[in-house]
């Protein structure tokens, strides 16, 4: 009966280690977010920005980028040029940019949330956009 018992109790101990181990790996990771990969001194092309009606854009100036949240070495830019917006079926280009995320020196390995907001001036008025990438930094 006693070894019974032990060995209820290894098992459950063990469930408990390994759930609560597992659960810990994916506490860093936001579901639904997409996850990026960067090598040391490497640049990503995110996606474009841009803000239109009627396939016509309503920027008064470019969009602007910034990290609210996020590892040191890591910077967010964006590259002005003319994107197409296929979200909207639109044919022609508008006025607009790049998101691009560059990783600097990077000496350790890591795994975190990058958190940027993207800042549109509109002839209506600033609109503002977060958004959130599981980020792997890679030396």
């Amino acid at each position: 009966m006693h070894a019974r018992f032990a060995t209820s109790m290894a098992v459950l101990c063990f469930g408990l280690v390994f759930f609560g181990f597992t659960s810990a790996l994916r506490a860093q990771t936001l579901v639904g977010s997409p996850t990026l990969a960067l090598k040391s001194g490497e640049t990503l092309e995110i996606g474009s920005v841009y803000w239109v009606s009627h396939c016509k854009s309503v920027l008064k100036s470019p969009p602007e980028v910034e990290i609210l949240d996020g590892p040191p070495g890591v910077s967010v830019s964006i590259k002005q040029e003319m994107v197409l917006p296929r979200y909207q079926q639109c044919g022609n280009r508008v006025p607009g940019g790049m998101l691009t995320v560059t990783a600097k020196d990077i000496e350790d390995q890591s795994y975190t949330r990058l958190t940027v907001r993207i800042t549109y001036k509109t002839r209506d008025g600033d609109r503002k956009f977060s958004h959130v990438f599981n980020l792997s930094l890679i030396p």
